[in-house]
């Protein structure tokens, strides 16, 4: 099993997803639902952005054949883009736009929140989707690696469940401060990753 492949995936989805920091707006978009409910949205949301990375994995990398995108190309536009998600998680404007997404979708009573905004845009977002293509491409469609990768969206998504039933437990244990000092701790290790995937994107087009 390629281990640096699975410890790179791991840290890479789980800090870009960041379950527990997606606690709050769990709690914001089902406030006032009964305890059954909620655990229905929370299984839901899994499994559906579960699916969207799975399927991003899958076709990823023949999407970057057919646009006539280099894997290197994308490294470094992916990593420029995860440097983006890591500078608002470091800021703090991360949490602020997915409180109002959340307020949002409240206001505008939407009926399947499993979905929106939990699956899409907040569990399976852009730096998520884009951090699995970049996962698939460094994966090179070996089969081994591919079922890493499937077996870390996996667990990502179970610790997002996990997460969301003890959503109530864990916000009374970390409390605010605690929140937000794992966010920005979670942004500087992405922040780092991403600079890394712009180096490695960087020298493979130079060496190809």
């Amino acid at each position: 099993m390629p281990i640096d492949y699975l410890v790179s995936a791991l840290v890479t989805l789980l800090v870009v997803v960041d379950p527990v920091g997606l606690v709050p707006t769990f709690l914001a978009v089902t406030h006032g639902l009964p305890a059954k409910a909620r655990k229905q949205i929370a299984l839901r949301a899994s499994l559906i952005a579960g699916l969207i990375l799975v399927g991003t994995a899958l076709v990823g990398d023949w999407l970057l054949h057919q646009l006539g995108i280099g894997v290197p190309a994308f490294r470094i536009a992916g990593g420029l883009l995860l440097f983006l998600v890591a500078t608002e998680m470091v800021l703090g404007v991360r949490i602020h736009r997915q409180s109002k997404q959340a307020e949002d979708a409240l206001e505008e009573h939407v009926h399947n929140i499993a979905a929106f905004p939990l699956a899409i845009p907040l569990m399976a977002g852009p730096g998520a989707i884009t951090a699995t293509l970049l996962l698939a491409g460094q994966a090179g469609g070996r089969p081994l690696s591919l079922a890493v990768l499937f077996g870390v969206i996996a667990s990502v998504m179970a610790s997002c469940l996990l997460a969301f039933l003890l959503a109530s437990r864990i916000e009374r244990l970390m409390g605010v401060a605690g929140n937000v000092v794992l966010q920005r701790l979670l942004g500087v290790i992405l922040a780092a990753l991403a600079v890394q995937y712009v180096i490695d994107g960087g020298r493979a087009a130079l060496t190809g």
